[in-house]
């Protein structure tokens, strides 16, 4: 409503995804280095992977939120988005650390980057739960598919692990972001309700219908999930899944007179992220390819909490994979 709908570098015609969604097309096309953004429902990754550039989101804690308005406590982490791995490595590494104003984070290990550069992935074991890796557009999956055998020419060795209750998971993250929301957001949905975004409107509707029950029970499946993820992390460095199913859907004249409010594809946008959000674990996006139409497709690398660095370290051989970066057709050259 007020600020309009940002384009894709890639394509202005199609969206950037949300909700870091300037961020992540200012530096497609080429306007910053760097910008932060937030994800407590993907919100990094997503746009980062629809517009081809580089999404971090750290541990929970590990950067500090201070500072950022806190629609949701328990499902956001700050990461940067950046045109390259080393570029976020950069940024992930003066930002990490603990802060007195930011009570989470207080108690986290020292943020390292060891064996980034390492020249192969040797003695690295990449998590894949194929059921859940596959439930994506069958041009995802082809690039993706080429990718992980790529990791694996490197040394890296591929064991198939199994994500259970990720229904349940995703409904679990609904109900906690949501409802954090609706908290923080009373006096804006009391008094600014009518001044709000259609879909805005509908997200905190649906909030104020959740009770405390459904609240606790929410994160009774955090910590199962969380339980979970452990068992899986002791046998793998990490678990892989395309970042995003489809890639930019397109911009039409209605979404620029009223806003776009497609529950069913936000849904499956945020499917391979809810997890992330849930449980507090990194995640890591980085483009490896391109579709017909010439829009970004990414994978996904998500580690242990505090354990960035594999995820740097296999993001770097991502980028080997991706044997050309396209130019955005939006770019400017600011050092030209």
């Amino acid at each position: 409503r007020y600020h309009k709908i940002p384009r894709n570098p890639y394509n202005p015609n199609h969206f950037t995804g949300g909700s870091s969604s300037g961020s992540a097309a200012a530096v497609a096309a080429g306007l910053c280095p760097v910008a932060i953004g937030t994800d407590g429902g993907g919100s990094v990754r997503i746009p980062a992977s629809f517009c081809g550039v580089v999404g971090l989101k750290g541990t929970f804690g590990r950067i500090s939120c201070h500072g950022s308005l806190p629609l949701s406590y328990s499902t956001v982490s700050v990461g940067p988005i950046c045109t390259s791995v080393a570029d976020a490595a950069i940024v992930y590494s003066i930002l990490a650390e603990p802060d007195l104003l930011y009570p989470y984070g207080l108690k986290q290990p020292k943020a390292t980057l060891s064996d980034m550069c390492a020249p192969d992935l040797k003695g690295l074991k990449l998590g894949v739960d194929w059921t859940v890796f596959k439930a994506c557009d069958a041009e995802v999956l082809s690039v993706c598919e080429k990718v992980v055998k790529h990791l694996q020419s490197l040394g890296a060795s591929v064991v198939e692990v199994s994500l259970p209750e990720m229904e349940e998971a995703r409904v679990a993250h609904v109900i906690c972001i949501l409802s954090e929301m609706r908290d923080f957001l009373q006096p804006d949905f009391n008094k600014h309700f009518h001044e709000m975004n259609l879909e805005t409107r509908a997200s905190l509707a649906l909030a104020s219908q959740f009770t405390a029950l459904d609240y606790i029970k929410a994160n009774r499946q955090r910590t199962r999930s969380m339980r979970f993820l452990q068992e899986i992390f002791s046998t793998v460095n990490c678990i892989l899944t395309p970042a995003v199913p489809c890639t930019a859907p397109r911009i039409y004249e209605s979404d620029l007179l009223t806003g776009s409010n497609d529950m069913s594809f936000t849904i499956r946008s945020m499917r391979f992220m809810q997890l992330g959000n849930l449980t507090g674990i990194p995640g890591l996006v980085v483009p490896i390819g391109y579709s017909t139409a010439g829009l970004p497709i990414s994978l996904q690398v998500m580690a242990k909490w505090w354990d960035e660095a594999v995820l740097l370290r296999i993001g770097l051989k991502l980028e080997q994979f991706r044997d050309q970066t396209k130019k955005p057709s939006i770019y400017y050259d600011i050092l030209a």
